[in-house]
C-alpha cells in the first residue's frame, strides 16, 4: 500500500514501499498539496467580514458614488479571495493566473475608456447639432 511522506510545505509524495525503505525518486505527478484547514477558516472569516461591511453600506444609508464604490470594492475583494484560495489560483503558474485575471482587468479599462468617450461624443453632438427639439 502507498503511504505518504512529508516533502515540505504541506506537499506529500506518494510512493510504494515501506517506512524502513529509502524513498524512491518522486515524480511531479506523485506530488500534491494539502492546505491547512486554518487557511480556509481565515478566508471564510474575511468573506464574512467583507459581506458584513457590504451590508453596512446599505444599513448606514450611503448614497451615490460612495455607496457604489464601496459595494464594488467589497465585491472585488471577495471575488479575489474566492478565486485565489478556493479555486487554487494562488498556487497556479503565473501564465494561468494571467489568463484568468487579465481579461476582466482589461474589460474594466475598456469600460472606463468608453465612459470618457461617451462624454466626448455627447459634447460633440451638442456642438454640431444643438440641444435638440
Amino acid at each position: 500500500m502507498a503511504e505518504a511522506t512529508a516533502n515540505g510545505l504541506g506537499q506529500h509524495a506518494l510512493h510504494a514501499g515501506h517506512a524502513h525503505e529509502a524513498p524512491a525518486a518522486v515524480t511531479h505527478a506523485d506530488v500534491h498539496q494539502e492546505h491547512p484547514i486554518k487557511l480556509y477558516l481565515v478566508v471564510w472569516a474575511w468573506l464574512f467580514i467583507l459581506s458584513t461591511c457590504s451590508y453596512l453600506v446599505d444599513y448606514f444609508g450611503l448614497h451615490g458614488y460612495l455607496r457604489w464604490s464601496l459595494i464594488l470594492i467589497f465585491m472585488i475583494l471577495k471575488a479575489g479571495l474566492i478565486v485565489a484560495v478556493f479555486m487554487h489560483m494562488a498556487w497556479e503558474r503565473l501564465a494561468l493566473a494571467y489568463a484568468i485575471i487579465l481579461p476582466p482587468i482589461l474589460v474594466l479599462v475598456f469600460v472606463t475608456m468608453m465612459v470618457f468617450e461617451a462624454d466626448y461624443t455627447l459634447f460633440t453632438r451638442l456642438a454640431f447639432f444643438g440641444a435638440g427639439p
